[in-house]
């Protein structure tokens, strides 16, 4: 008794079909749920530089996948071979945004649960994901964390600009200081009360002020 006589009956001609219409209807979902996904990416993207590239990745990306997973579906034997030929893809692309990996994944299951045909649950599942993406990442920017960078010539200058900053934002915190000759340098952890950020130049023009320099923070990089 041969391998293929043992399997013969049960496994290798387990073959089921995909009609043509299920699979245009799952591709055009998949097209039309990547697109939302990629809007979601634009609207909530807060990284240095946008890239359109990737907002193209996840379109292109819920699409393959549902391609692949109509394929597996349809032949238990093609889907062992795909399972082997995927398993030997590697991907070295750096993903610098902690976000980016839950929009991959996001784009990834839609493409999974369209070509098993639980379309409501991609549809309702993509809106609410979409929705709590938005409000939690759009909040207001005076919330996000920033930091104040200020040069004084001497300790009194330092301590003006100090009780100035405390009264003008809801949070400060000394992050670093730099104390040279003639110069001290101060990093300061802010969280601001609102959008207007004229308290940098006054700050600047305070007596015993060299600079007065405020950026946006994520605690990776500053821009």
């Amino acid at each position: 008794m041969t391998f293929n006589d043992i399997f013969k009956s049960s496994f290798l001609e387990n073959i089921t079909s995909v009609s043509i219409l299920d699979m245009v209807l799952a591709l055009i979902l998949a097209f039309g749920i990547g697109m939302f996904i990629f809007l979601v990416y634009k609207k909530t993207y807060q990284g240095v530089m946008y890239s359109s590239s990737f907002g193209t990745t996840l379109v292109a990306l819920t699409m393959i996948t549902t391609v692949v997973i109509l394929a597996v579906i349809s032949n238990v034997v093609l889907s062992l071979g795909m399972v082997g030929a995927l398993s030997i893809v590697r991907f070295r692309t750096a993903i610098k945004e902690p976000l980016d990996i839950a929009f991959l994944f996001w784009a990834i299951a839609v493409g999974i649960v369209l070509a098993a045909g639980m379309i409501p649950l991609a549809v309702i599942g993509s809106v609410i994901i979409g929705a709590i993406l938005l409000v939690f990442v759009n909040r207001k920017s005076h919330c996000n964390p920033y930091i104040v960078i200020l040069s004084c010539r001497d300790a009194a200058a330092e301590k003006r600009a100090k009780d100035f900053l405390e009264k003008q934002v809801q949070k400060c915190v000394v992050k670093s200081k730099t104390a040279q000759k003639g110069m001290i340098e101060l990093n300061l952890e802010i969280r601001m009360k609102n959008e207007n950020t004229d308290f940098i130049n006054v700050l600047s023009e305070m007596d015993g002020m060299s600079s007065a320099v405020l950026v946006s923070y994520n605690g990776e990089y500053m821009g």
